[in-house]
């Protein structure tokens, strides 16, 4: 399992649309990822999961990731989440 904290630099936060891809960037990956924050974990992959926390910009989450393609995962992830395109 590989974890990292990562600080969300998405200028909308995750409202609804960049929910939806991220929720997308994650379901490409076999490994089981979740995020945390406020006590809450969440599968990356639900979309209603995510909905559910409501991440604003500049909140810092913590980003979990465990199987065969977790490092690989959790990489596309904090780009995402960090806006690098």
């Amino acid at each position: 399992m590989v974890e990292k904290s990562i600080v969300v630099k998405i200028p909308s936060g995750l409202e609804a649309r960049p929910v939806a891809l991220l929720v997308q960037v994650a379901s490409q990956f076999q490994s089981s990822i979740y995020v945390t924050v406020h006590n809450a974990k969440v599968n990356a992959k639900s979309i209603m999961g995510m909905m559910s926390i409501g991440v604003p910009e500049g909140e810092e989450l913590l980003v979990s990731a465990e199987g065969v393609d977790e490092q690989e995962a959790l990489d596309k992830i904090e780009d995402y989440l960090s806006d690098r395109k």
